[in-house]
């Protein structure tokens, strides 16, 4: 699995980053202990001398960064900052190929061992839209007449769409939706990542988003009406959603938040 040219100067670097350890040094250069590789690339990525190749991790397949700058500490402060949940869009459908980019990058979140799994689904159809809104609604309801006390703050909320023929989804033009195997017990937690890695890249399209709340927890809940509407294969889950779409306002000032709390040991 490793290939290691006579450009390599042994110098180890390999093995220290390798997180699982299985990356071992003898006199002709670093060599694989073990088959449990994650993936990760590390190895490839970190030589100085682009001397090792991994068939998991194609050195082909790495793009260098050269001399990249990092960015300043205030100016990644006020990127992070920056960041807002939008509930107002503009009703212009994003082009299928910008949404790609936003995915592609969502991709290369951190997974707990380079586990991924994720797929996503993204639904741009108008009247699906409508019908998903309608039936997480309708999961809601069923939840406060049967009197779940978790839910019973959010009745005044359910009544507020209701009335005001509302929509969960802020009218955005795209619900995205992330799908893990139901078998895969860090699912969810690997689409936080990914889906904040989505939240983060969207301005830069052009794009705002915002965590569809309502609809992960009826989803979450299995509620068949949603997961037939969405015709979720067998064998899956849904694990998070975002909506998304071109903001209708723009924001010109940076908003507080709690001050830091933080203890030292």
């Amino acid at each position: 699995m490793l290939t290691v040219s006579p450009a390599c100067v042994k110098c180890g670097i390999c093995a220290e980053v390798c997180p699982i350890g299985i990356i071992g040094m003898d006199e002709n250069g670093p060599t694989m202990l073990k088959n449990a590789c994650i993936k990760c690339g590390h190895c490839v990525a970190s030589c100085p001398h682009a001397a090792l190749d991994h068939s998991l991790a194609p050195l082909a397949d790495q793009v260098p960064l050269g001399d990249f700058p990092v960015l300043d500490a205030d100016t990644a402060a006020r990127f992070l900052r920056s960041r807002r949940s939008i509930r107002r869009y503009k009703s212009a459908p994003v082009p299928r190929e910008t949404l790609r980019k936003l995915l592609d990058i969502a991709r290369f979140a951190p997974t707990g061992s380079n586990s991924q799994g994720l797929s996503y689904l993204v639904v741009s159809d108008r009247s699906l839209l409508k019908k998903l809104n309608d039936a997480t609604l309708d999961w809601m309801e069923e939840q406060i007449r049967a009197g779940v006390a978790w839910i019973q703050p959010y009745a005044h909320v359910v009544n507020h769409y209701r009335q005001g023929n509302l929509d969960i989804f802020r009218n955005a033009p795209h619900l995205i939706v992330a799908l893990a195997p139901k078998n895969f017990p860090i699912g969810e937690k690997n689409t936080r990542y990914s889906l904040g890695y989505a939240e983060l890249y969207a301005p830069s399209l052009g794009l705002g988003t915002c965590w569809s709340g309502f609809f992960e927890m009826c989803a979450f809940a299995g509620y068949p009406a949603v997961y037939d509407l969405l015709a979720v294969p067998e064998g899956m889950a849904v694990t998070g959603a975002i909506f998304c779409g071109y903001p209708l306002y723009r924001y010109y000032r940076l908003v507080d938040r709690n001050p830091l709390a933080v203890d030292w040991r």
